[in-house]
This record gives structure tokens, sequence and C-alpha cells, in this order.
């Protein structure tokens, strides 16, 4: 589990998050949502501990992340998976390589034993023979199936995902958002998921916080979302105008 408490990060005279505390949970998709400017990002960054607060904590477990000295913190990061919002692939490397990389990075592992381990990684998200392609030679879905092999390459303990759905059709994010799901209840790993993709939301969302200049307005699961008369939430939900005027439809008004 991943916790936060009075998380406050300033940057200059701007205060971005204004005492963030909440709880991600294993085995879970745990999603931040909020329109741009929000803070979604900011809180990403700083639970992966690429900002460090202005004020509160990030607790992996029990462990009060930003009191650690670099090897503890290497420690954790190696139990930790980055899905990229643009996927962020080595153009110059092949599916297997820009999978195998954090296992050149952070292990010892042999030659045979990184190769059998990519390849389990690449089955589990169905591109088994895709090996020796360039991510030039393949579709957005398929590089978003690239990033997520390579981050549970290092079978992580968190997860965290970026936009995953971001420049993706309607079909194929439906197959990231599904896939996401099956290996976070597969591997009981705490996943976190920074979107503002309602049909993520509605799919996938069992822990959701939604954010509204820098604070938490509201909190539930997706079961939650459609009988909550939360005013920030209606209108995140309802943000264009096309669900507007169904909504004022089915309201008869």
């Amino acid at each position: 589990m991943i916790r936060t408490e009075n998380l406050i990060k300033a940057f200059g005279d701007t205060t971005v998050l204004k005492g963030i505390t909440t709880e991600f949970y294993p085995g879970k998709t745990n999603l931040i949502i909020g329109r741009s400017g929000a803070g979604k990002t900011v809180l990403l960054k700083l639970l992966v501990g690429l900002h460090k607060p202005t004020d509160g904590s990030v607790w992996y477990g029990d462990t009060d992340f930003f009191s650690l000295d670099k090897k503890a913190v290497r420690a954790i990061r190696m139990e930790v998976g980055m899905l990229f919002q643009a996927s962020a692939l080595f153009d110059s490397m092949t599916v297997e390589e820009n999978v195998r990389f954090p296992l050149d990075m952070f292990t010892n592992m042999t030659a045979k034993e990184k190769l059998m381990q990519v390849n389990s990684c690449l089955e589990r998200v169905s591109l088994e023979g895709a090996n020796k392609k360039y991510p030039s030679e393949t579709s957005g879905g398929m590089q978003k199936r690239v990033g997520i092999a390579r981050a549970i390459v290092l079978d992580p303990k968190y997860l965290f995902c970026d936009e995953p759905n971001s420049g993706l059709d309607p079909k194929t994010s439906i197959v990231i958002d599904e896939l996401i799901k099956d290996i976070t209840v597969e591997k009981n790993i705490t996943t976190v998921i920074n979107t503002h993709d309602m049909n993520s939301v509605m799919e996938v969302g069992d822990n959701i916080i939604l954010l509204y200049k820098g604070e938490i307005t509201w909190r539930g699961s997706k079961e939650d979302v459609l009988e909550s008369d939360n005013e920030y939430l209606q209108d995140f939900i309802f943000a264009s105008p096309f669900l507007q005027r169904l909504r004022a439809r089915a309201l008869g008004k």
C-alpha cells in the first residue's frame, strides 16, 4: 500500500497540492482524476520521487520514502514499474531490447534468464514473437503493450500509469484498461493511474480520488460515480457540451 499524509507541493508562490491525505491499495486500480491543472501529474511525480514535497510525506508500506538514503530509495525504485503517457520506448532498440532494459540496469541476471523474463512479459501482453520489431514497426496500441511489458519485467509491487490511453482509439483503450486491471489483480500490485478518461473510470476505477485545484474533492469507486451528487464530480463527468445535452435530456430539461 502507498499512502500520503498532508502532502503539499508549492512552486514559488503557487501551491499546486494543498494537503493530500489518501491511500492507494494493493490489488486495486487506484485512479487519480481531474481536469487539466488539478494537480494530477504533480501528485504522481511526488509518489515516484520525481518531485520532493514542500511538506507532508509519502509512505510505501511502513517506510517514509523521502526520509530514505540513496541506497534505500534505489531498492524501492526496483519495486516500481512506470508506464509513460507516450510509451517512451527507445526508437533505436527492438521490442525485446526495450523490455529488457530494466533488467540490464538493475539485475545481474544471465542473458538466458533475461530472455526468459522478457518473453514471459511479452506473452502476458499478447506480443509473442514481436521481439525483433522496432517501435516504428508497431501500432500505438502495441507500443502501449510493450510499455506495460517493460513496466512489469522486474515484477514490481507498485505500478504507475500516466494517461495510459492517451492517443488511443476507444476500442484499444478498453484493451489497455483491461490488461492493466488483470495484471494488477494477478500480481496484487498497487497500481496508480493518472487519467481524465471517463471510460477508464467506469471500467477499472476500484479506488478513485478527484482532484480540484490541488485538493481532494471526492473519493469513491466506479459504482459510486453515477450515484454521487458531488458538484465537482458531476462537473468533471459532464464536462463536454455533448454530455451536458444528454444529461439535460435525461433529466427532462
